[in-house]
């Protein structure tokens, strides 16, 4: 019960390394706000670990409000962000990505970590304590081809993670990230363009341990870097990815 006593908001919980996120910290005894643009989903993931659901775009500011308010309202406190709310394009040469497509990285991947930060980092001043957790990506230190504005839009992640962390620590505010490799969630066939037994090959022959992140890897390396047994570290961007960047 690493996490008994506290209260943790989970963006894009709904499904994906968010869901395992949720559940390892509920199993560690947290509260837990799943929050996700697919309030059903969220509200279904709620019910069978009896915890609580709300509905967020994190990309738009008046929906990141509601949720802080919301949080604060149901629980009096906040204990833990976990930004993991994230998204990204089909595979394409860099110059060929529409705007639109790259508005909704910039937005989602990266626009979400500001207007959190906005809305809970007042609060987390306020008590002095607070753990912020962003996942990003091994493509933010190393790059595939074709998924370019998706790659920096997590190196930015890693940027404000250390960024914050460091502004932030004197507050008794810590922030770290993880960097997952590809794994069995929603974005998987994004990331592949399409999934095919041959293109699953050649994305796991980049990963020395031979399989694809799980959100069950993300939910252990989250509780660990959001309980009081890491309350040394912060700044840090941990790769779970099964030695995909050695």
């Amino acid at each position: 019960m690493r996490l008994e006593g506290k209260v943790a908001i989970v963006t894009g919980g709904a499904s994906g390394f968010g869901a395992g996120i949720a559940r390892k910290f509920a199993a560690e005894g947290a509260k837990v706000l799943i929050a996700d643009i697919n309030l059903e989903g969220a509200e279904a993931l709620a019910r069978e670990l009896g915890q609580k659901a709300g509905h967020v775009d994190v990309s738009k500011d008046a929906s990141v409000n509601q949720l802080a308010a919301a949080a604060l309202m149901a629980f009096g406190k906040v204990d833990i962000l976990v930004n993991n709310a994230g998204v990204s394009h089909l595979p394409a040469a860099l110059d060929e990505i529409s705007e639109a497509d790259f508005d909704r990285v910039f937005n989602v991947n990266m626009k979400s970590v500001y207007l959190t930060a906005r809305h809970l980092v007042p609060h987390f001043k306020a008590r002095k304590t607070g753990a912020i957790l962003n996942v990003a990506s091994t493509a933010a230190v190393s790059p595939r081809p074709r998924l370019s504005w998706y790659n920096a839009s997590k190196g930015w992640m890693v940027t404000a993670t250390k960024s914050m962390a460091v502004e932030l620590a004197p507050l008794g505010i810590r922030v770290n990230a993880i960097n997952p490799v590809a794994g069995e969630t929603p974005l998987l066939k994004t990331f592949m363009g399409e999934d095919t037994p041959e293109i699953r090959a050649k994305f796991l022959s980049t990963i020395p341990l031979g399989r694809f992140s799980t959100p069950e890897d993300m939910g252990n390396a989250a509780c660990f870097l959001c309980s009081d047994e890491a309350s040394m570290i912060t700044g840090v961007a941990l790769e779970v990815d099964g030695g995909r960047v050695i």
